[in-house]
């Protein structure tokens, strides 16, 4: 594995995710399991829980995954840094052009026409993930899929109780890792 090309594939993942974290998801996908095959869409989804379950953006942690499985701690270091530049870059910019023309209507009406589109790819993400996590399916293809009753009634099980009693999200995860392990 080559430490360039490493850095240069996750630089474009950082530079064209458009709403960040979950909206990232999409374009790892296409990027890191289907055009370059680094990781398998088991591990993807294994991706997307630990980057969840862990401290930060899950763009950032799923780069490291990525990076460290790779080329191990270096190979981390390096996708994450290839992330993160654009941003950095990015974010300078934007800022010093936003705080300067922020009160324009056209900033606001392109900042306004851009919620839609985050929206798309936070939910175009969260079906893929669905699909691999409750139906064992790849993605999108539904042509072969087995439904999990027992992992739709713990989703079911989940969404109750964090909206009913909005418990510490730390406190889910170590219920679902306990469910799972006696119950899958």
């Amino acid at each position: 594995m080559e430490l360039l090309s490493l850095f240069w594939v996750f630089f474009k993942i950082g530079l064209f995710t458009i709403g960040g974290g979950i909206a990232s998801l999409p374009l790892i996908e296409t990027i890191i399991v289907k055009q370059q095959g680094w990781i398998s869409y088991d591990e993807f989804s294994h991706l997307v829980i630990i980057s969840e379950m862990t401290p930060g953006p899950i763009g950032i942690n799923a780069s490291t995954f990525v990076g460290n499985k790779l080329a191990g701690f270096i190979g981390g270091v390096v996708a994450t840094l290839g992330n993160v530049l654009p941003s950095i870059i990015i974010v300078i910019l934007l800022a010093k052009v936003y705080f300067k023309y922020k009160n324009l209507k056209v900033v606001n009406s392109v900042l306004n026409g851009l919620k839609p589109t985050i929206v798309g790819l936070i939910t175009s993400a969260t079906v893929g993930i669905v699909l691999v996590a409750l139906f064992n399916t790849r993605a999108f293809d539904l042509s072969q899929f087995e439904i999990s009753y027992i992992k739709i009634a713990l989703l079911l099980l989940y969404l109750f109780i964090l909206r009913k009693f909005k418990p510490n999200p730390i406190l889910i995860i170590l219920l679902s890792g306990g469910l799972g392990l006696v119950l899958l």
